[in-house]
């Protein structure tokens, strides 16, 4: 048989520490600036986002029956089908809006050719060509209204054949759902509805290249402007 040994010391308890203050949530603020024609001068607005985790992914689409515009010349016809962007989205605190920003990886616009444009009713000469090269896309979706404002970044980069290509053309703008308007040039957008399908319109001011032919030929500085036919598709990230 085996024996038991009885301990006489009393038995020691451990406390375990709790702890007494909440965790701190922080906050943080995501920053877009938009073009303002009339005065010439960035605007700058803070957005303090959600402290939820709500985290949403974001499509964009662009449509046909679009239209650019450069200087005093006429708009113009563009087709821009086919192009598309992902991206995800933030609840904005206190509020209806999304902050969303796009992977510019992923952003494509098609380029102005004979196949996508045309002037007065005829098609861009076959050796003509003008790529437009994303550098930037974010800004604000209201859900609840559907106004859209987001910034737009990206080079527009005019070549002949090869023989002759032109300094890209540097376009920052605000694609909004509402009004964009320039000394100039002016537009006017429709919100997104159930589905999605919103006009985005946005005035930009082209500074200068170092190329007095392009200078002349679009009397640079000018204002330019874009109305895009798009569709833009929110889903909660799971």
């Amino acid at each position: 048989m085996g024996c038991k040994f009885i301990s006489l010391e009393p038995p020691i308890l451990y406390q375990i520490p709790v702890r007494t203050t909440p965790p701190c949530f922080r906050t943080k603020a995501i920053a877009f600036s938009s073009y303002a024609p009339n005065k010439g001068e960035p605007v700058s607005t803070k957005l303090p986002l959600s402290k939820t985790n709500d985290v949403y992914s974001v499509s964009f689409k662009t449509l046909g029956a679009c239209k650019l515009g450069i200087s005093r010349y006429p708009d113009f016809e563009y087709n821009a089908q086919g192009g598309t962007g992902t991206g995800t989205g933030s609840r904005v605190a206190d509020s209806d809006e999304l902050s969303v920003s796009f992977d510019v990886k992923t952003l494509y616009i098609p380029p102005l050719t004979s196949s996508t444009t045309k002037f007065l009713g005829f098609p861009l000469p076959p050796f003509l060509k003008i790529h437009i090269v994303p550098q930037l896309l974010q800004g604000n979706i209201d859900q609840e209204s559907g106004k859209v404002d987001l910034e737009f970044l990206a080079k527009f980069c005019f070549s002949v054949g090869s023989i002759y290509e032109a300094p890209p053309l540097v376009v920052k703008t605000v694609l909004t759902s509402d009004e964009s308007k320039g000394k100039m040039r002016s537009g006017r957008g429709e919100r997104l509805d159930e589905e999605g399908n919103c006009k985005l319109v946005g005035v930009a001011f082209v500074e200068p290249i170092d190329d007095v032919f392009m200078n002349t030929f679009l009397s640079l500085p000018t204002e330019c402007l874009a109305k895009l036919n798009a569709v833009i598709t929110l889903s909660k990230s799971s």
